[in-house]
């Protein structure tokens, strides 16, 4: 027997694709880090000569300025580094209730917009497209300086039900004073909130051993409310008192005053964004094919059981992905604060600048603080995307 022995063929690392792969990636990285690095020195030598370094200690002096709206005390004589948290809590907080309004509103324009309805499909059509044309710094203006600073004077105010009072100087509300009950309360409401937890893993759980879709928000919702109310009236002190907004002289008193400049702001981003919000839950509600709507029909449910059950949990694979994109739009597009005077985290660092000069600084704090807002959304909704993707086999 004559033995073939096999040679083996080597792939010279030149043209290994692995390997190709691996070292074009790691000639990127250089690059890059090596750009970078060129960038910084160049930056640190034009500062040199300037005779300034770069440095963050500044941040522990004081700030010598007032910022009209603030979620904790802050006065003239607070840090830098407090004055910036302060802008930093009023872009989140307009961030958030912005994008929770945004959602709410374009979910129903998106659906008004497939109405069967002509009126209603008309007016959202009509409202979506105008929004939509115009320019968000524009619209924003317009709606500070036309709409809120155009409200009656304080001693002509506007009070609608629920003592909701509006002028000029704002819009009163009525808000919840803390009582000596309320730290116990909180400690109610997390209770309230792990239970809510249970109650909505073990619906999941519920739904996915019978095939049956139980209204999971609701119960997990009505869950929170349960235990919340019960130790509302369980605790021998109300943990809250309502106070009500009320004109004193020149100005409104009581409850939670929200300023024009809030208002316009957290207003306008929600109308605005909301208009494209509604084109991307109409686009993912049409995606759905209307066989899954007539065979819905065909086993007997209704309207509204057919939108949540079959047409939405189908939709939402393609919504998810541009409303990620609309929430990210809305919380950068925040900074849009300093056209109508909203002390938001960068109308802070401007001033902060101006007055010590520290531009490199400030700017790369600014960046920062965007970048980790924008990578926590993208993180959630992501996660929130994977969850309710199309598992194939």
């Amino acid at each position: 027997m004559q033995r073939v022995e096999k040679q083996k063929t080597t792939i010279p690392f030149w043209r290994d694709e692995r390997i190709l792969g691996v070292l074009g990636q790691a000639i990127f990285v250089f690059v890059v880090l090596f750009v970078g690095w060129l960038i910084y020195q160049n930056m640190k030598a034009g500062l040199a000569k300037q005779g300034i370094t770069l440095s963050y200690s500044f941040l522990k002096g004081i700030s010598g300025f007032d910022i009209a709206e603030s979620l904790f005390a802050y006065n003239r004589s607070s840090s830098y580094w407090q004055a910036y948290l302060a802008g930093l809590l009023n872009t989140l907080s307009v961030s958030i209730v912005g994008v929770i309004f945004a959602t709410i509103l374009g979910v129903v324009l998106g659906v008004a917009r497939l109405s069967t309805n002509f009126i209603i499909n008309r007016l959202a059509a009509f409202y979506l497209e105008l929004i939509r044309n115009l320019s968000l710094l524009v619209f924003l203006i317009f709606w500070y300086l036309g709409v809120f600073l155009k409200l009656p004077l304080v001693n002509e105010a506007i009070i609608w039900p629920g003592d909701i009072i509006l002028s000029n100087r704002g819009v009163g509300i009525p808000w919840g004073i803390p009582t000596a009950s309320f730290p116990t309360f909180r400690l109610i409401l997390l209770a309230g909130f792990i239970f809510a937890l249970i109650v909505f893993f073990s619906l999941l759980a519920y739904s996915r051993r019978t095939g049956r879709a139980p209204l999971t928000s609701l119960w997990t919702l009505a869950a929170f409310l349960l235990v919340g109310l019960t130790g509302w009236f369980a605790l021998p002190e109300k943990p809250l008192v309502l106070d009500l907004p009320f004109v004193k002289g020149l100005n409104l008193s009581g409850g939670k005053i929200l300023s024009p400049e809030f208002m316009a702001l957290t207003s306008g981003l929600v109308l605005y964004t909301s208009a494209f919000i509604g084109e991307v839950v109409r686009a993912g509600i049409v995606s759905v094919s209307k066989g899954q709507v007539e065979a819905s029909r065909a086993l007997g449910l209704n309207g509204f059981q057919t939108l949540r059950l079959i047409v939405f949990p189908q939709a939402m694979r393609v919504i998810i992905p541009p409303l990620t994109s609309q929430y990210l739009n809305l919380i950068k597009n925040s900074s849009l604060a300093i056209a109508v005077g909203y002390p938001d985290v960068f109308y802070v660092s401007n001033t902060i600048q101006n007055q010590t000069g520290r531009a490199v600084e400030m700017i790369s704090m600014v960046m920062l603080t965007y970048l980790i807002f924008s990578l926590i959304t993208s993180v959630f909704m992501n996660w929130y995307n994977q969850k309710i993707k199309l598992v194939e086999r």
